[in-house]
């Protein structure tokens, strides 16, 4: 059985920073791509950075310079450095895995979501 382990989220003051993490547990032969989604009160679930196997990064326009994406893929473990946090940035930040092959999944992957990690900013 696969789970995504995420850790790192907490309150910081504007301008601070954050360093979250998610491991997949669990046998796994591969992960296509893995990333961060985040949901604010009231708003959709957004991505926030994805990153594929091979190290091709992709960052919503709001993050792009403060927030950087990066993964070990011997861990199976993908991180995200948040500097210079914004108030805008408080939400729930979910991990996800994409296209990953363990035991009884589709020959393409299946999906995983973590159960989340709470990043409040305050201004």
């Amino acid at each position: 059985q696969v789970q995504l382990d995420e850790s790192g989220g907490g309150l910081v003051q504007a301008g601070g920073s954050l360093r979250l993490s998610c491991a997949a547990l669990g046998t796994i032969f591969s992960i296509n791509a893995m990333g961060w989604y985040r949901q604010a009160p009231g708003k959709q679930r957004e991505l926030v950075a994805n990153i594929t196997r091979g190290g091709n990064t992709n960052y919503a326009d709001s993050v792009k310079g403060r927030f950087t994406i990066s993964r070990d893929n011997a861990k199976n473990t993908v991180y995200l450095q948040m500097n210079s946090l914004k108030s805008e940035d408080t939400a729930v930040y979910y991990c996800h895995a994409d296209g990953l092959l363990t035991y009884g999944s589709s020959w393409w992957g299946d999906e995983y979501w973590g159960q989340g990690t709470q990043v409040t900013v305050s201004s």
